[in-house]
C-alpha cells in the first residue's frame, strides 16, 4: 500500500445488475439535524459500520434513512454559516462512508483532528466503515437500492466508471466549490492540475481531488544487490550495456558465495515488468500502454522503441539473465526466491524502495539512478508534478439534504495542517510541531511499523487533502525510512522523470467499449511479448502483429485515449 504508484488500472464497470439483498445490510443515510433522531435506530452490523459519536451505537439504518431526517440546514434558515465556526448552530449529522483495506477497521476515527472538527463545526459524523473485502458486493447492493450515505470519502469506494454511469446519484459540486469551499478554491488556483483531474467529460466536477503531502516524483526505481557488486568489484550499471555485463557477472561468478550456480540476475511474475523497458523511453505510469512522446500521446506497443526493447529482453533471456520462470511463476514463487532463507538469489529489480521485497536480505540492496538507453538518455517512470494527485476523494450524493454543510465540512481538510494530520496522524500523537514552524513525525509504538501506525491513525492515502509545495518545505521526514526514505531515493531519479499520460476520464460510451477492446488487445500483446522474449522472432512477426492489433480495434482504442487526452488538456 505504500506504493501508491501502482495504482495503475481502474476497473471499468459498464452497467449494474439489480441483485437481491438477501440479508446483506445496505449502507444507507440521509443527514439529520438532530443527533438523537439520527441514531434512534440501532440495528447494527459491527463488521461494516462505526459511529464515532460517544452517545451512539453502530448504526446502518439511521432515522434519516427511515424518512425521519429532520430539517435540513441551509443558508436561508439561519442555522448554516458560510464562514467561520461552527458550520451550523444546531448539530447536523452526516452519514459518511469510507472503505478501508482488509481488516484495518475504524481506528482512524479516533484521530484528534477529526474529533476536534466535529466539536468545533457542530457537524456530527456517523462513520460507515467497510472493509475492501466486503465492498464489491455491498457496492452493487447500494447502487441497485439507491440507499446512499450523504458523503463518500476515498477513491476506493467509487471509480470513474461507477460515477460516470451513475451521475444521477452524485451532486455536481462546482457551485459548492465556488461558494462554500475557499480552501479548495485556493488550492485549485495554485495547482490547476486539481481542476483538470476532477472535471468529468460533461464539464462538471462530481468528485473532489487531493494532493498528498511529501510524495516523490519517481515511481519504481532500479534496485540492485550492492553486496554482489562489491564482492565482484563492479560499479552500479549506468547504461544497458553496463547492466548486461553486470547481470552476466551475477550469473556466472557466484556473488552470493555459496558455491552454487543459483543466482538469478532478474526475475518477475507472469510477465515482464514494463519498468525493465524504461531505458527505451517506455514509462507507462497508468498501465494502459500510453506514454507521452514529444508532447503527444503515443501507444507504445506498436512503436520502434518497444520493438527494440523486446529484442534486448530476448537477448537477456536467451543468455539466462532473465529467470526462465518469469512468465509462469506466481507471486508466491517469486517471493520465495527473493526471500530464500539460505542466500540472496536475485540480482536486479525495480521497486518503490530497496527494502520492499527482499526480507532478510533487504540490507544488501540499494536503489540506483536510471539506466541510460540506446539513445544515451535516462528515463524514469513517475510524474514531474509529483505522485501526489488523486480524484474521487469526496462525493456528495443527491440524497444528502445538507450539501452546503457537507461541502464546508470537506473544505476544512484542504489546509496544510489538516492534510498532514489526515495522512500521518494528529499533531501531538503522531506529528510533532516544532517551535520553528516545522513538522516531524513521531516514532511509532514498539512493535508497530510506521506505515501501519499511520494507517491506524489517519485516513492516510484516502480522503480530501491539499499540502501545497510551499507548506511541504516545513515537513521534516526521517530520510532513512518510510516516506522520508522514498524522498531521499527520489533524488536519484526525479531529474529523469518523464511526463506521463494523464489520469484521464472517459465518457459512458467509451467505458462501454473499453473493456472488450482492452481485454482482447492487451491479452494479445502479453502473449506475443512472452513469445518474443522467450523465443524471439519479432522481426519476422512484427508486421503481422501490428496488422492483427488493427483488426482487433486498435485504431478505435487509440481514438478513445486521444479524445480523453484532448478533453483533459482542454480543461482550464
Amino acid at each position: 500500500m505504500a506504493n501508491r504508484s501502482k495504482r495503475n488500472k481502474r476497473k471499468m464497470l459498464t452497467g449494474l445488475a439489480l441483485i437481491s439483498v438477501l440479508g446483506t445490510s445496505v449502507l444507507a443515510g440521509c443527514s439529520s439535524s438532530n443527533d438523537k433522531e439520527a441514531n434512534a435506530n440501532t440495528n447494527s452490523n459491527t463488521n461494516t459500520n462505526t459511529n464515532t459519536n460517544t452517545n451512539t451505537n453502530t448504526n446502518t439504518n439511521t432515522a434519516a434513512a427511515n424518512g425521519n431526517s429532520g430539517k435540513a440546514a441551509n443558508a436561508s434558515d439561519g442555522n448554516f454559516h458560510q464562514e467561520g465556526m461552527p458550520i451550523v448552530d444546531k448539530p447536523v449529522t452526516l452519514n459518511v462512508l469510507t472503505i478501508r483495506w482488509g481488516n484495518m477497521g475504524d481506528t482512524f476515527t479516533k484521530n484528534a483532528w477529526l474529533q476536534d472538527l466535529e466539536k468545533n463545526s457542530n457537524v456530527k459524523i456517523n462513520w460507515q466503515v467497510v472493509s475492501s473485502n466486503d465492498w464489491p458486493d455491498q457496492k452493487s447492493v447500494m447502487l441497485a437500492s439507491g440507499k446512499l450515505p450523504d458523503v463518500i470519502i476515498g477513491d476506493q469506494a467509487f471509480g470513474d466508471s461507477d460515477i460516470v454511469n451513475n451521475l444521477e446519484i452524485f451532486r455536481p459540486l462546482d457551485e459548492y466549490i465556488e461558494k462554500d469551499m475557499p480552501n479548495l478554491k485556493a488550492a485549485i488556483q495554485e495547482s490547476p492540475e486539481l481542476k483538470k483531474l476532477s472535471t468529468f467529460p460533461d464539464g462538471k466536477v462530481y468528485s473532489l481531488p487531493a494532493r498528498l503531502p511529501s510524495r516523490p516524483m519517481s515511481g519504481a526505481q532500479p534496485v540492485i544487490n550492492k553486496d554482489w557488486l562489491d564482492k565482484l568489484g563492479l560499479k552500479a550499471p549506468e547504461t544497458i550495456d553496463d547492466l548486461y555485463n553486470v547481470l552476466k557477472a551475477f550469473k556466472e561468478q557466484d556473488p552470493n558465495g555459496n558455491g552454487k550456480a543459483d543466482e538469478i540476475p532478474y526475475s518477475d511474475t507472469k510477465d515482464l515488468d514494463v519498468n525493465l523497458l524504461a531505458p527505451f523511453g517506455i514509462t507507462d505510469l497508468r498501465g494502459n500502454h500510453m506514454v507521452v512522446k514529444d508532447g503527444k500521446p503515443d501507444y507504445y506497443p506498436t512503436s520502434d522503441a518497444y520493438k527494440a526493447g523486446m529484442e534486448w529482453a530476448h537477448k537477456l533471456y536467451a543468455e539466462g539473465l532473465i529467470d526462465k520462470e518469469t512468465f509462469t511463476q506466481d507471486s508466491t514463487m517469486l517471493t520465495a526466491k527473493r526471500q530464500n532463507p539460505d542466500a540472496a538469489l536475485i540480482g536486479f529489480t525495480y521497486q518503490w524502495t530497496p527494502d520492499a521485497v527482499f526480507g532478510p536480505w533487504s540490507k544488501q540492496y540499494e536503489t540506483i539512478a536510471p539506466i541510460a538507453g540506446p539513445d544515451g538518455n535516462k528515463y524514469q517512470i513517475g510524474d514531474p508534478s509529483g505522485l501526489s494527485f488523486r480524484r474521487n476523494e469526496v462525493l456528495i450524493t443527491t440524497t444528502c439534504e445538507n450539501p452546503d454543510v457537507a461541502a464546508r465540512w470537506a473544505d476544512q481538510f484542504y489546509t496544510g495542517e489538516a492534510s498532514i494530520q489526515n495522512f500521518w496522524g494528529a499533531i501531538g500523537s503522531s506529528i510533532k510541531k516544532n517551535d520553528d514552524g516545522t513538522y516531524a513525525l513521531m516514532d511509532p509504538p514498539d512493535g508497530t511499523s510506521a506505515d501501519a501506525w499511520y494507517w491506524d491513525s489517519s485516513l492516510r492515502d484516502f480522503g480530501p487533502k491539499y499540502a501545497s509545495p510551499e507548506f511541504e518545505k516545513n515537513i521534516k521526514l526521517d530520510p532513512s525510512s518510510g516516506d522520508g526514505l522514498k524522498l531521499t531515493l527520489d533524488q536519484l531519479g526525479k531529474d529523469y522523470v518523464t511526463t506521463p499520460f494523464p489520469d484521464v476520464m472517459y465518457t459512458a460510451e467509451e467505458y462501454a467499449d473499453l473493456p472488450t477492446l482492452t481485454t482482447d488487445i492487451e491479452s494479445y500483446i502479453a502473449s506475443t511479448r512472452a513469445k518474443w522474449v522467450t523465443k524471439g522472432g519479432i522481426d519476422e512477426e512484427w508486421d503481422a502483429y501490428v496488422k492483427k492489433l488493427n483488426e482487433m480495434g486498435l485504431e478505435k482504442l487509440i481514438k478513445i485515449y486521444n479524445d480523453a487526452y484532448d478533453r483533459f488538456m482542454a480543461v482550464k
